[in-house]
């Protein structure tokens, strides 16, 4: 099941940092507001207090009034023993499954490299017709250079697991694809039966991620597109994180979390990002919320997706004009940077670690603040 608009990777040079009380997540880029490049290295520049405040305490009694001096120093300095201090993104002893990585370039890998880095145990579901191949490359090495985390050693996936999210149970399946060559030699793919495998494997996860799309008519304007192939974007790109995450969410751990994947195309109009694609990101983002009320109310599950900007994967080019879109992004975006699949995977990791607990049916952008322009800077209107 192809990713739509998924991205290259390039994951940006991150450093586990541990220290004997906290594990610290930590990359050059700026985490958390706080650009924490080089903290294993060196102590903090300089230290940070709140100077001394004294709150009223009033006793409703005749007592005199009584003031007491609290002093209150910052996070951004040292501790008295001159370790640094920070927040970190720990997730050990969590368990994740990623549904959608096919290949070690787009944002699903990016997810599971940050998550991995993080501590977490990754389980993958692949799309049954590149099960062979996945499974194979991943064999044979071809994604070792990919692998390296940040500490040198390389991520390990625990197991990987043959699905197709556009079946939810093995009736759904059709006699031309239950008999196609493509899924010979394979069985147990459909959602229903990949969470009981799981279910029996592990017992449980933590994390939930819907990292797949598919539009079968993707290149054609929405006014040329059937409706065979409308609802064929539906189902694999918006109701597969549905079904996803009903199956999973009795197997899921109380305080986890899930994520998927959309694009600004939900909202604004991308011209040629069509085939129902536009429709199924929109239909995701309303579910998001939906799910969100749902799944925290009956499993104390936290629902999220990440609005990520264009990336070049292999997917990606499915949409035929996937560099047009880069170039774009670069020229018009806020921060005029190129968006790697490594700053997704961060934000993922974030939104699935404890320090996101109160966030929940939101839409996270990760795109360079792309979706804040209402006119593109490089437009002939401007030169008026």
């Amino acid at each position: 099941m192809a990713t739509v608009a998924a991205g290259g990777l390039q994951m940006a040079a991150t450093r586990p940092c541990i220290s004997s009380s906290s594990r610290m997540f930590m990359s050059g880029a700026t985490i958390l507001g706080v650009d924490v490049k080089g903290m294993c290295q060196a102590k903090f520049a300089s230290s940070s207090h709140v100077s001394s405040v004294k709150p009223l305490c009033q006793s409703f009694t005749s007592a005199p009034l009584k003031f007491t001096s609290i002093v209150t120093r910052a996070m951004s300095g040292e501790t008295e023993k001159g370790v640094a201090l920070g927040l970190p993104i720990d997730l050990r002893g969590k368990r994740a499954f990623i549904a959608g990585i096919a290949d070690d370039n787009g944002y699903g890998w990016a997810i599971a490299k940050a998550l991995a880095a993080a501590g977490a145990e990754i389980l993958v579901g692949t799309w049954v017709p590149a099960l062979n191949i996945f499974e194979t490359s991943l064999r044979r090495g071809k994604f070792d250079e990919s692998r390296r985390l940040p500490n040198g050693s390389l991520m390990e996936i625990i197991k990987v697991y043959p699905l197709d999210a556009v079946y939810d149970t093995p009736e759904d399946v059709p006699d031309d694809v239950r008999t196609n060559k493509r899924y010979s030699g394979t069985s147990s793919w459909t959602v229903k039966e990949v969470a009981e495998s799981v279910k029996n494997d592990f017992g449980s996860i933590d994390i939930l991620v819907h990292s797949l799309a598919n539009g079968p008519e993707v290149t054609k304007p929405l006014l040329e597109t059937s409706r065979k192939g409308y609802l064929a974007a539906i189902s694999a790109s918006s109701y597969s994180f549905v079904s996803l995450l009903k199956h999973f969410l009795p197997i899921m751990n109380p305080g986890g979390a899930s994520i998927s994947l959309t694009y600004i195309a939900s909202e604004r109009t991308i011209p040629g990002y069509g085939g129902g694609m536009s429709s199924a990101k929109a239909a995701l983002e309303s579910d998001t919320k939906v799910l969100a009320f749902e799944a925290g109310r009956k499993g104390k599950i936290r629902v999220n997706t990440i609005s990520a900007g264009p990336l070049g994967s292999r997917a990606a080019k499915a949409i035929g004009f996937i560099e047009k879109m880069i170039e774009y992004s670069y020229a018009n975006a806020p921060l005029q940077k190129e968006l790697l699949a490594d700053e997704v995977g961060n934000t993922a990791a974030f939104l699935v670690s404890p320090l996101a607990s109160a966030i929940t049916g939101s839409v996270v952008y990760a795109d360079n603040g792309l979706n804040t322009m209402g006119l593109a800077t490089d437009s002939p209107t401007l030169a008026v």
